[in-house]
């Protein structure tokens, strides 16, 4: 086992799981666990082979066949809990009692390229050969989905998100997330890296084990693309300087900026940025670090103020692309919540989901208050 210390006091432990996937412990700089952790003696089948890719000519995206998610596990009870600490009556994916622990995940929607790298897995028949190739556009193109999807669990627990984390643990979390982003953008093929979290059934969240996930990507996705196509260094500080001047900021530190955007989308949507430029979170300084731990919480607090009930949401951390754009992409969260109201959720209509032309019921400076409101209730944590 390789033993890490980064920043905050964090300690990584870096380690295999029975098949040869990296297994990494992230403990709190408070931790109360043993040195040593548990090794994985499952005896698990080969990896499946890496999914296949396969390009849609008419807008240039490609598209991941991953089938063997068809069978993925749906909502176990806590006896069954693939995310929780191994015990002899549940052969879970981690050994050891953790406080953050990210793997690779076992069914990929984007996998290794190389049987070497992760002992069991099978070589990609045809992987990809780099952006251009990427960006050639034309009928019948396929490649092998190479890059690597990884599951961070943010605790132990069975149940709860992000925003059910202490401020020392929501640290860890951060941490685990610069490390990785440092550690997958320098693995070959990888162009792009996103952490998100999904949040609630309403989302079609599979487990209710508080945990995220970091794909990483063998091409800059369509999204950052479209960003890059517009944008110009300084965008995002032009964007601070508009939003900051609105009725639409929610929350507001040192470093960091919430707000509800211009143009929202979805009936619930909100930014959060940092006001100085960073491309990811490798990037970030340790005081924006700091900062962003209670801030974020105390942004999820508001979220679940909103209602009597949980919002299911998808918080997705966009970064700028590993070797292009990264003067003009800045590291930013993106929160959207298809919950229009207590019991109406928001569903893609003909002209959202056929054209990709949106129409929002709810305007974001209205929004934008009743989400300050909801956030000014919460204690800090």
């Amino acid at each position: 086992m390789n033993i890490r210390t980064l920043g905050a006091g964090v300690i990584a432990r870096d380690t295999r799981l029975a098949d040869g996937r990296e297994l990494i412990y992230y403990d709190d700089s408070d931790t109360t666990l043993p040195v040593e952790r548990s090794i994985d003696a499952r005896d698990l089948d080969p990896r499946p082979e890496t999914a296949i890719m396969r390009q849609d000519v008419l807008t240039g995206d490609w598209i991941t066949f991953a089938t063997k998610r068809q069978n993925r596990v749906l909502m176990p009870g806590a006896d069954a809990d693939p995310l929780a600490p191994q015990t002899p009556a549940n052969p879970s994916e981690v050994p050891s009692l953790y406080d953050v622990a990210v793997f690779e995940n076992r069914s990929p929607a984007f996998g290794p390229a190389l049987a070497s790298a992760v002992g069991t897995a099978p070589a990609a028949i045809d992987p990809p050969q780099g952006l251009d190739d990427m960006a050639r556009v034309g009928i019948g193109r396929s490649r092998t989905s190479v890059g690597r999807c990884e599951v961070v669990c943010f605790s132990p627990e069975h149940a709860g998100s992000f925003g059910t984390l202490s401020p020392t643990r929501a640290r860890t979390v951060i941490e685990a997330w610069a490390d990785r982003t440092s550690a997958l953008s320098a693995l070959p093929g990888i162009e792009q890296v996103f952490p998100f979290e999904n949040r609630g059934e309403a989302i079609g969240v599979s487990l209710p084990h508080p945990h995220g996930q970091i794909y990483s990507y063998p091409y800059v996705t369509p999204r950052t693309q479209q960003l890059l196509a517009h944008g110009t260094p300084g965008l995002f500080d032009r964007i601070l300087e508009f939003e900051q001047a609105s009725s639409r900021v929610v929350l507001q530190g040192q470093h960091w900026t919430a707000f509800v955007p211009f143009a929202a989308r979805w009936p619930l949507e909100v930014h959060l940025v940092p006001h100085r430029h960073a491309a990811d979170f490798a990037e970030l300084t340790v005081a924006e670090r700091d900062e962003l731990a209670p801030l974020y919480l105390r942004l999820l607090g508001g979220v679940d103020a909103l209602y009597d009930s949980p919002t299911a949401y998808i918080a997705g951390w966009h970064q700028a692309p590993v070797h292009v754009g990264r003067d003009t992409a800045r590291l930013h969260l993106e929160l959207i919540s298809p919950r229009r109201g207590v019991d109406k959720l928001k569903f893609l209509a003909g002209t959202e989901a056929g054209m990709n032309a949106w129409s929002a019921e709810i305007l974001p400076e209205d929004a934008a208050a009743r989400l300050r409101d909801a956030i000014s209730s919460v204690p800090a944590p």
